[in-house]
């Protein structure tokens, strides 16, 4: 689907909330597609709970050295660092959390068989909590639910490793090989699962509508989705609650709390 002729561009300005018209514009946009890509990012889950990561209460901003443990270098290096990561994740607020308004709606996109793929950069498995077929997830940064051996490559539930770290082991090793354990998700130094990427990208190029929800699209190579849907023709609509680096060049920019104005776009 190329650009509608009838459909202007529509921008929210960078500190004001989506209107009803600018809403009701971009929902006509989700009603005609029929290849509907979704971005996801931290902002789609603060609802939820969880808060982002550089946000005026992201976790790395109240606690710079919370962002040593996402480093892969300092995390295999320091037995510090592996023991406050795994502190972190033993009282990560996903344990608690609940999907959101708006990751049903995201669901409710998907029954409707708009849904083409739902690409996410957030570990915490909201979207299949809520109902989305995990065929139709790709979690391109990883989950907190499964642990990982970086030696032997196993992976078992995240649950059984808390069970350990609850239990007095501060820095529990694999079983099997005794390696090092770390939850099953991407760290800066390591590298995207190429199979992801290509199936993320792939989709991009095939959408007639591209939703970027939740992200700063700040981070590549994830952030050259809105960029590859676009240069195939499809309209790129930005819901995020701050701006981003993509609001300048979207068709679209809806302003507000996520979990309200996705509802609004497919209810």
């Amino acid at each position: 689907m190329k650009h509608p002729a009838n459909v202007s561009r529509v921008s929210a300005e960078p500190a004001g909330a989506a209107t009803p018209d600018q809403i009701r514009q971009v929902r006509h946009l989700v009603d005609r597609a029929r290849r509907i890509v979704v971005l996801t990012g931290a902002g789609i889950s603060t609802d939820s709970g969880i808060p982002d990561f550089r946000g005026p209460q992201g976790l790395w901003t109240k606690d710079p050295k919370a962002e040593r443990t996402s480093d892969i270098a300092f995390y295999v290096a320091d037995p510090e660092v592996r023991a406050l990561a795994w502190q972190g994740r033993l009282h990560h607020p996903v344990w608690e959390a609940a999907p959101n308004a708006g990751h049903e709606a995201l669901v409710g996109l998907e029954r409707r068989g708009s849904l083409q793929l739902l690409v996410t950069q957030n570990i915490d498995g909201l979207h299949q909590q809520a109902g989305s077929d995990p065929a139709v997830v790709v979690e391109v940064h990883g989950t907190v639910h499964r642990v990982v051996c970086l030696q032997c490559d196993t992976r078992w539930p995240m649950a059984h490793a808390l069970d350990r770290v609850r239990s007095g082991e501060a820095d529990p090793a694999c079983e099997i090989c005794g390696g090092i354990l770390k939850s099953d998700t991407i760290s800066f130094g390591q590298s995207l699962v190429e199979a992801d990427l290509e199936r993320a990208f792939r989709a991009a190029g095939e959408a007639d509508l591209l939703l970027a929800v939740g992200s700063t699209l700040a981070v590549y190579p994830i952030a050259a989705l809105p960029e590859i849907a676009a240069a195939g023709g499809a309209p790129v609509v930005v819901v995020n609650g701050s701006p981003t680096q993509y609001d300048a060049r979207a068709d679209a920019v809806l302003r507000g709390p996520i979990s309200e104005i996705l509802p609004a776009l497919v209810g």
